[in-house]
């Protein structure tokens, strides 16, 4: 079978910086009930989290308006929508073009294919036709679009950039994520907004994708793929298109369900490989939340420095959803990269409950 390569992925994030305890004490101010301040209280103290990203100035102050009742007016799902819009297109510019700067080997012409990914908004033509257009891309490029499936897309993305590579060993495969979770920030009193609230942030990463490895530097060979699904958690975690924004659906319960279930779910992706649990070095697991990794760490039974990366990048970050795994693989690449075929385990989480996985190889370019 032809040989794939993940190239050193890059990542951007908006202008917008902000320290969890700041947007801890401002949702506080946003909250009425004594008992949903003790859930903010508890959720911005346990997240993990110290700074997060966001298209959004002042984290909603004028997002939302207040009248004298303190009721606030959200914006509608078209208001932030068009947020969406002017927002990604920079953002997906910005980022296509720091992709090719640093990818040694590649330029825009030799990009065959865009295969872009997001959960948080609508337009069309879309990012990926935006790439096409700053990025000096050929008229013939071949582009796809992965909507609205959550925080694993980056997964069902580089397995559809690896098959086009197999089929066509000359093909080289743009795959970017972009989320802008923030703009379905929502101010509605359920613990599933609460949570959700302290834990999504805007972030945008790509990669290329081609069956030749890096002339220098270093990459990740991709050896396989897998997917699965945890029927226990259909109701668990789920989005849908509401007046105010995309109304989501995310249980305290998920880490355990997941944690439950990871050790055998992982098992025929390493048992194809004749691999033990020991023989990968590094764990990349999409941090959707301490929670998630903590109850992965533990039902793999991994030590503290196999997930460090996904803690780091967890703090530094918060969840951007689809795009989180990638800043994870890049901080990987950018700390391992001298130890050469290393395995990196990597998994994500999602609406369904949807498990997807990657085992990759790290190699050192010459």
């Amino acid at each position: 079978m032809t040989q794939v390569w993940l190239h050193q992925p890059q990542t951007v994030v908006p202008q917008h910086r902000y320290q969890q305890q700041d947007v801890g004490a401002q949702m506080l101010d946003w909250t009425s009930d004594p008992r949903d301040q003790r859930l903010v209280r508890m959720l911005y103290r346990h997240s993990g989290i110290d700074t997060r990203y966001s298209v959004i100035p002042n984290w909603g102050d004028g997002f939302f308006a207040f009248g004298d009742n303190t009721v606030a007016t959200q914006p509608t799902t078209e208001q932030r929508n068009s947020i969406y819009t002017r927002e990604a297109s920079v953002l997906a510019a910005d980022l296509g073009h720091k992709l090719l700067n640093h990818s040694d080997g590649f330029n825009a012409k030799d990009i065959t294919h865009v295969v872009t990914a997001s959960c948080t908004g609508f337009f069309n033509p879309g990012i990926d036709y935006i790439l096409c257009r700053e990025l000096g891309l050929g008229a013939n490029t071949q582009r796809y679009h992965l909507g609205f499936m959550g925080c694993y897309a980056a997964f069902p993305a580089l397995n559809m950039a690896a098959q086009f590579c197999r089929a066509d060993p000359d093909a080289v495969v743009l795959v970017m994520c972009l989320e802008l979770c923030s703009l379905h920030l929502q101010l509605n009193g359920s613990a599933d907004s609460l949570l959700a609230n302290s834990l999504f942030a805007d972030g945008a990463a790509a990669a290329l994708v081609a069956a030749r490895p890096a002339a220098k530097g270093h990459s990740y060979r991709i050896m396989d793929f897998h997917s699965a699904l945890m029927p226990a958690g259909e109701d668990a975690m789920a989005w849908s298109i509401g007046d105010n924004g995309f109304d989501i659906s995310l249980s305290s319960y998920v880490p355990k369900i997941i944690g439950a279930g990871i050790a055998d779910l992982t098992a025929p992706l390493l048992e194809r490989h004749h691999l033990n649990m020991e023989d990968v070095h590094i764990w990349a697991v999409h941090p959707g939340g301490k929670s998630i990794i903590d109850r992965v760490a533990e039902g793999l039974q991994l030590p503290a420095a196999k997930v460090a990366t996904s803690r780091d990048i967890l703090r530094r970050y918060g969840n951007m959803s689809s795009a989180t795994i990638l800043f994870v693989l890049h901080d990987i690449l950018a700390v391992e990269q001298a130890n050469h075929g290393q395995l990196v385990g990597a998994m994500a989480f999602g609406p369904g409950l949807t498990a997807e996985m990657a085992l990759l190889q790290l190699e050192t370019g010459n």
